[in-house]
């Protein structure tokens, strides 16, 4: 629900510093651009605990494609329990949080 998630910018890629290495930058490539945790009412097999999801979203334009890497990133959040979609507008993004179980992927 609204408040208990928290996402943060993940600009990935690379430059060249003042001594001419390559400098990576973000989680990985192809990981998402918004990343962050929700928080989460397990049940009462663990006595009520609120516990942190792992949270990835993708964030596209209308007719944005997906790359290889990016489909893989979010495929393996997936499998590790997180909530992992590609949005085209806030509403993707809203309903994507809303689900209390994963969900295929949004196209």
């Amino acid at each position: 629900g609204r408040g208990t998630t928290r996402l943060w910018r993940n600009n990935t890629g690379g430059l060249i510093d003042r001594q001419g290495r390559l400098v990576r930058f973000g989680l990985c490539k192809g990981s998402s651009d918004l990343i962050g945790l929700r928080s989460v009412k397990v049940t009462t097999a663990m006595v009520g605990q609120h516990i942190g999801q792992f949270v990835a979203i993708e964030v596209k334009a209308p007719q944005g494609a997906i790359r290889p890497e990016q489909e893989s990133y979010l495929q393996l959040v997936q499998r590790f329990g997180g909530v992992a979609a590609i949005c085209r507008s806030v509403e993707d993004a809203e309903h994507s949080l809303a689900m209390a179980r994963p969900m295929p992927l949004c196209r």
